[in-house]
């Protein structure tokens, strides 16, 4: 398919989806347009909820498949935007706009590359897009939904900004909410016991404690105490106080297993969250990998977590846009970037196809 057309395409597409609100959990407007796209290119399309899915036109079951996936909600903007966050604004080769950079960038690239390869007859994988809702509240109603609809994946590629390199593993996220508990009394008195205080105790054993297991890709296991509320008044000591650690886990251990540590090593009640957002990791050697190494891309290890959290196939974090503007005041993306992200996603294609 003419890569100009499919450029324009993507980058249309790109500013209705900015111009529409989808925060996670309310989706229902970009699912209509992801639709609308898909008709246009008549590509048929699958949908549960704000999940869309399709099979490229000549899908063989007995073929090896390959999920191409990235999501189309967003988070809420922050105080900090000077600009309408709903605006898509071109300014000097960028293109503003909330969920521009994460992921819509991503999105609309994945959908163009195929469509590129949508009509394609023998490939030697089959290509399921993938546009889900409700990554960034990690909910159960986007990929992990859509994936009881979906043949055995192969491998994926899960569409986040990342500068067109490959992310080939990414640390998991635990969060974590500690309860501790102490005695109420009058702050002048003596015979109290400050839950304050017994929280700080843990939350100096979090703070100084290091896992043993460093990755050589993912570096260490980071906990961080990011939320502690206790108390209503000055005079009067509290009998709890609550505080919310954030864990980002190397590939070395599963959340489960760091969980344990916390919980022997602390007095507070510690609940988790979730415990299935596990870090993902992909050897060097798959051909992608290798794909995308000779086509002069690097390959780190991402500090963020995403859907591949849900996938149980190898997988990489691939796509155009920068990380660090994710969730930033004024998010943008280089057009350049899209343009670029399309035309590496099918030379990488093109390799492995």
């Amino acid at each position: 398919m003419n890569h100009p057309l499919l450029y324009h395409s993507a980058i249309e597409l790109l500013k209705e989806l900015i111009k529409t609100p989808s925060f996670s959990g309310e989706e229902e407007e970009t699912a209509k347009l992801i639709i609308s796209w898909l008709d246009r290119f008549n590509i048929e399309w699958y949908r549960d909820k704000n999940n869309i899915w399709a099979f490229n036109k000549h899908f063989d079951p007995n073929k090896p498949t390959i999920l191409l996936n990235s999501h189309h909600d967003t988070v809420k903007p922050n105080k900090g935007y000077t600009n309408n966050p709903f605006d898509a604004k071109e300014v000097d080769g960028k293109l503003f706009g909330l969920g521009s950079n994460d992921a819509g960038g991503c999105l609309v690239s994945l959908m163009a590359l195929f469509a590129h390869f949508y009509n394609h007859n023998n490939l030697k994988y089959n290509l399921i897009l993938a546009a889900t809702a409700e990554e960034e509240s990690s909910s159960v109603n986007g990929l992990k939904s859509a994936l009881q609809f979906l043949p055995s994946i192969n491998f994926a590629v899960v569409g986040e900004p990342t500068q067109m390199n490959l992310a080939i593993a990414e640390k998991g996220l635990l969060v974590v909410d500690g309860y501790a508990s102490g005695i109420s009394g009058h702050a002048a008195h003596e015979n109290t016991l400050n839950a304050i205080y017994n929280a700080m105790d843990d939350i100096n054993w979090i703070r100084s404690f290091q896992f043993p297991k460093v990755s050589d890709i993912l570096g260490k296991v980071k906990m961080s105490v990011t939320q502690i509320n206790a108390g209503v008044q000055h005079n009067v000591v509290p009998a709890d106080c609550h505080f919310v650690i954030d864990i980002r886990v190397n590939e070395c251990y599963t959340n489960n297993e760091v969980f344990e540590v916390l919980n022997v090593n602390t007095k507070s009640t510690l609940i988790p969250r979730s415990l299935h957002l596990n870090s993902s990791h992909i050897a060097v050697e798959h051909p992608f990998v290798q794909a995308g190494i000779q086509l002069g891309r690097l390959t780190y290890g991402s500090p963020t977590s995403s859907d591949q959290v849900h996938l149980n196939c190898p997988s990489v974090k691939l796509g155009p846009g920068d990380s660090t503007r994710s969730h930033s005041a004024n998010e943008f993306i280089y057009l350049k970037e899209i343009e670029e992200g399309i035309d590496i996603y099918i030379k990488l294609f093109n390799k492995i196809l």
